[in-house]
């Protein structure tokens, strides 16, 4: 995946719309978490067992929620000039070196 092209293709979507001036840190953190909770509304009654085996239309419907969310993110990266692999990478060795036996 590279997050520097998907981010360029972001970009010019959101310019040929004239969404800058909505693209703000804190409504793209919002944005996310919207989006985050229309995930979990998938998952909202379900059993365990049931919440690894959705229907086709169901996990198209979650991975349809997961790209938002992660496009969102992508964006709110961009406003705060933070390279999500670099964030995502100093993360996973926090947790690494934490929580790794």
């Amino acid at each position: 995946m590279n997050l520097e092209e998907l981010t360029q293709r972001l970009h010019r979507i959101r310019d040929n719309n004239d969404w800058r001036g909505f693209h703000s840190p804190k409504n793209l953190a919002m944005a996310a978490s919207v989006e985050m909770a229309e995930l979990v509304e998938i998952f909202q009654w379900l059993s365990e067992d049931q919440s690894r085996q959705l229907p086709a239309d169901q996990l198209e419907h979650a991975g349809q929620e997961v790209g938002d969310i992660v496009l969102y993110l992508l964006l709110l990266c961009s406003e705060l000039g933070l390279d999500m692999e670099q964030v995502v990478r100093n993360k996973l060795a926090h947790s690494e070196a934490r929580f790794a036996k």
